[in-house]
């Protein structure tokens, strides 16, 4: 199973989202967010899962997508 990690711009901020998280991480940069995404990532990495970080841009655009293989 690959766990999809998005960071989603909102009217004020970002939020990264995970399916398996109850509730999303709020953050006002998006750099903050990315970075939270990639280190989640990192963590379900190491944990031998495989983890996909997808960056929305503002329209609505993928600006990203980083894979972390288990």
């Amino acid at each position: 199973m690959v766990h999809v990690i998005s960071v989603e711009p909102l009217t004020v901020g970002w939020a990264v989202r995970e399916e398996s998280m109850e509730n999303a991480q709020l953050f006002i940069s998006g750099a903050k967010a990315e970075e939270a995404a990639c280190r989640l990532g990192a963590q379900l990495s190491r944990a031998g899962a495989h983890a996909e970080v997808r960056v929305w841009l503002r329209g609505g655009a993928l600006g990203g997508r980083f894979v972390c293989s288990g």
